[in-house]
């Protein structure tokens, strides 16, 4: 704890062997995220430098790392309580390499950028040698810009835009010198920096900043909620959306471009909410949860969840009651 009133703490592997650094950096994350580490990485040297502060209900961290592998797999979403919305700001590196399991395919990330993920949801990183500022945030504090916050997962702020630019320059700047700034100044500006987060991210998915943008948000709050409420129906399509709620199949497709389409949303929350309830109700057979998200055999849910997940169904029950 710092004088100021913030929590601080610091891990720098320069302080362990060798072969020691990787392992120490995966225990540092393994309550949240797992490292794939690369073969014969784990005997080598590895660096991470990492300063962490507390501040209020925000956690922000500054870290260096050597190139690495991260994930957070559904069996590990099964496994913990981590939750919110997390906030990479990538300070160094040219060509880093994101995959969510929304869009089911690998994008780059380049300095400069701001990534927006759902612990609530699977994410793979493969992440150069770097320095980059992690916040994890509460998902209500984005409800004023997308009210279901999971729909902001896998999307990225364009590092030439003036708004990304401000935003990196404003979580570097408080990193630096929030250890000496009064508690209440720092929980401001921590504040402040994630509602223009909101609004940046809000305005890249063009649901913020005009009268336009707020009738958008409208209909895809709409549709985001017809689709849960719903989800069971074998018939759900985006057809079925679309007559249900009168909506014209332009405006939908822009919606959930990001998502890889409306077809590939739904089949998303499908698998989600079945995997919650592989393990929420480990005595319910598999057959039956995959019926009770709208999969017409159970065959089909198990040939999906195992695609969209790299595990089965039943493997990923059995692995969590192993830990």
């Amino acid at each position: 704890m710092l004088a100021n009133g913030i929590g601080y703490s610091r891990f720098d592997s320069a302080r362990l062997l060798p072969q020691q650094q990787l392992l120490a950096y995966c225990e540092q994350l393994g309550h949240v995220i797992e490292v794939v580490p690369a073969r014969g990485q784990i005997r080598q040297a590895f660096t991470c430098i990492n300063d962490r502060y507390d501040i209020g209900e925000f956690r922000i961290s500054d870290t260096y790392t050597d190139e690495v592998v991260i994930e957070r797999t559904i069996a590990r979403i099964s496994r913990d309580s981590a939750r919110g919305i997390g906030f990479t700001v990538f300070l160094d590196g040219e060509a880093h390499r994101a995959t969510t399991h929304a869009r089911k395919r690998e994008f780059a990330v380049h300095r400069g950028s701001v990534l927006a993920t759902d612990l609530d949801q699977p994410t793979r990183l493969v992440r150069q040698a770097c320095r980059y500022i992690t916040l994890v945030v509460p998902r209500d504090l984005l409800a004023r810009i997308f009210r279901d916050p999971g729909a902001i997962h896998g999307r990225l702020l364009d590092p030439v835009r003036p708004a990304t630019q401000m935003i990196v320059e404003r979580a570097k700047t408080l990193v630096e010198r929030c250890r000496h700034m009064p508690f209440g100044a720092a929980h401001r500006e921590l504040t402040d920096l994630i509602h223009l987060m909101a609004d940046a991210f809000g305005a890249e998915a063009g649901l913020s900043g005009s009268r336009r943008a707020v009738n958008r948000a409208l209909m895809f709050d709409d549709v985001r909620r017809y689709v849960r409420n719903n989800l069971q129906e074998e018939g759900l399509s985006p057809q079925s959306v679309i007559d249900a709620l009168g909506l014209p199949r332009s405006s939908i497709y822009r919606l959930f471009e990001h998502e890889g389409g409306l077809g590939t949303y739904i089949q998303h929350l499908r698998l989600r909410v079945a995997a919650d309830e592989l393990i929420r109700a480990p005595r319910v057979p598999i057959k039956d949860i995959g019926y009770s998200v709208g999969f017409k055999s159970a065959a089909h849910f198990t040939r999906a969840f195992q695609s969209a997940y790299d595990i089965a169904p039943r493997e990923m029950r059995l692995n969590a009651f192993v830990y």
